[in-house]
C-alpha cells in the first residue's frame, strides 16, 4: 500500500483567496510548540538560553520542518 504524500494537495480557496499547504502545516505546527514552549517553561530550561525569542523562532522553525518532513514521507 503506497504512503500518501500529504503536502501534495491542492491549494485551499478561502473566502476567495488561495491559501498555500504550508499555511495548515505551520498552523498544526503551533500544537507540538506550544508544548515543548510549556515544558521549557515549566522545567525553568529558558536560563540556558541566552536570546529566548531567537530560540522560540528557531524552535518554530524546526517544528515546522520536522513536520514537513515526517509527513511528507521524505525519511522512508
Amino acid at each position: 500500500m503506497p504512503v500518501p504524500n500529504l503536502t501534495l494537495f491542492h491549494p485551499l480557496e478561502f473566502v476567495g483567496f488561495y491559501v498555500s499547504p504550508l499555511v495548515l502545516w505551520a498552523a498544526v505546527a503551533i500544537i507540538p510548540y506550544a508544548l515543548a514552549h510549556l515544558l521549557l517553561s515549566r522545567f525553568n530550561l529558558y536560563r540556558f538560553v541566552w536570546h529566548r525569542s531567537l530560540f522560540n523562532l528557531g524552535l518554530y522553525v524546526l517544528m515546522v520542518g520536522a513536520l514537513l518532513a515526517f509527513g511528507t514521507g521524505i525519511w522512508l
